[in-house]
């Protein structure tokens, strides 16, 4: 198997991230997962993990960011080409060994069709929370108040 290896994200990585995510559907402008909110949510105590193949192509990611309370893990995903090979698992494990270093509870949102990761993320500890239906407002400006 080729060596990969997992890291911090750099800006530099931006493109291969946005690549990875698309794929996998994990990211889109509609999301507002761009580059500034990304920085951003490394300076307020998130971090961003990449990983990447010999040629440091980002093939794998894994996002958790920080709300002054918990650790939200999302964005874990691997690319198409590299899935099956337990690069969402080793992603899984770096993530988790920052979130207990920091001693926040770790939460996590999944889509309920996602076996695989249900699986992978019940190895780890992680227990259904409840039965939550989850609602967003993406663009601001069309708050109604």
């Amino acid at each position: 198997m080729e060596n990969i290896t997992i890291r911090d994200f750099t800006p530099n990585d931006y493109e291969g991230l946005s690549e990875v995510w698309q794929l996998t559907d994990l990211g889109n402008p509609k999301r507002g997962d761009n580059l500034e909110i990304i920085m951003q949510s490394i300076k307020m105590g998130g971090k961003l993990l990449v990983a990447v193949n010999q040629a440091n192509r980002v093939i794998g990611t894994s996002w958790m960011t920080f709300d002054g309370r918990r650790f939200h893990l999302h964005h874990v995903g691997v690319h198409p080409q590299y899935q099956g090979k337990g690069i969402g698992k080793r992603l899984t494990i770096e993530s988790l060994k920052f979130v207990k270093e920091k001693g926040y509870q770790v939460k996590l949102e999944v889509h309920k069709n996602n076996t695989r990761a249900i699986n992978l993320y019940k190895q780890f500890g992680f227990q259904y929370l409840g039965d939550y239906d989850v609602y967003i407002i993406r663009d601001p400006q069309s708050i109604n108040t």
